[in-house]
């Protein structure tokens, strides 16, 4: 047989395209691969020029696969995952055994981490790796083994199991929530500082979205402090800055413990929901399977 060297374009070159086809983008996939923009368009061009055929359709401001473009981007996906993910199963024979879960900051805080000793303490030989980042992990990169996502549920990178929906209302701490007056209409709120942050996801909810759902117009000018991260938002909240927007899901100790207290009725449901995510190629292990039910269970006990 000939040797693969032969038989295959510079894998080099494959691993720069697989990126582009993926992202659709050469910028996008300069950033992932730590290079330059230049560099991707130059790895494309000398695998065109291998191949013989061109992979891509340059158009104004975007890229687009040709049909055998396509075919390539599946082929190459496809065994580059395959190959990972036996890199790492390998890998992970010799060490400890270890659960890798990727989420964002507040979920890992104001959620996860307060319930997770539950799993540790029934399965005391699957050592835990959280990942928390608002970046969003590719389930296929083999960073992380599962993953929890608030949106749609239909990602291309794994399947998404559901956890629960969710609903958005004011919070405060007890003492700022003491000095204010009555509040009767959620124009009302107007009045007081409000705590914003910002975030990239898709059907997040923020101050104008919530006010919206309520037919009121916000302008800016009315917020108080504006934070990076919602979880910033919260603890700003605590500190007696003003009023943040309380996810039930993820401020629902908080007000058991009543360290921050809700300050009105007004609520607002979202669209979207969290889910669990798992890669297709990690839903036979074992530990993956017990920590899904596990998280599933949770979820119930929470919504209960």
């Amino acid at each position: 047989m000939t040797g693969l060297r032969r038989r295959l374009p510079p894998v080099t070159a494959l691993m720069v395209f697989e990126a582009a086809a993926r992202l659709r983008s050469f910028t996008q996939a300069a950033e992932e691969l730590g290079v330059t923009q230049a560099a991707v368009s130059r790895q494309i061009h000398l695998l065109e020029e291998a191949l013989g055929f061109p992979l891509f359709k340059r158009l104004h401001r975007r890229i687009e696969l040709t049909e055998k473009g396509r075919a390539l981007s599946t082929a190459s996906t496809g065994a580059f995952n395959i190959l990972a993910d036996s890199v790492a199963e390998i890998t992970r024979r010799n060490t400890s055994e270890q659960l890798v879960i990727s989420t964002t900051v507040s979920f890992s805080q104001l959620w996860l981490l307060p319930r997770v000793s539950s799993f540790s303490r029934a399965h005391p030989n699957i050592k835990l790796r959280i990942i928390s980042q608002d970046k969003r992990v590719n389930a296929q990169s083999g960073e992380a083994d599962l993953s929890i996502r608030y949106g749609h549920g239909t990602w291309p990178d794994g399947k998404a199991e559901f956890l629960f929906n969710d609903e958005v209302f004011p919070v405060c701490s007890p003492d700022y929530a003491s000095a204010m007056g009555s509040i009767s209409d959620p124009g009302d709120l107007l009045r007081y500082n409000l705590v914003s942050s910002d975030s990239d996801e898709p059907g997040w909810v923020g101050w104008s979205e919530w006010f919206s759902a309520f037919s009121i117009d916000v302008p800016t000018a009315n917020f108080g402090m504006h934070t990076s991260f919602y979880m910033d938002s919260i603890h700003a909240a605590l500190m007696g800055e003003g009023i943040a927007l309380g996810w039930s899901r993820l401020v629902q100790r908080l007000l058991q413990e009543k360290r921050l207290v809700r300050i009105t009725p007004y609520a607002m449901p979202t669209h979207d929901g969290y889910f669990i995510v798992v890669p297709r190629r990690r839903s036979e292990r074992s530990d993956v399977s017990l920590f899904v039910n596990w998280i599933k269970d949770q979820a119930r006990e929470s919504a209960s």
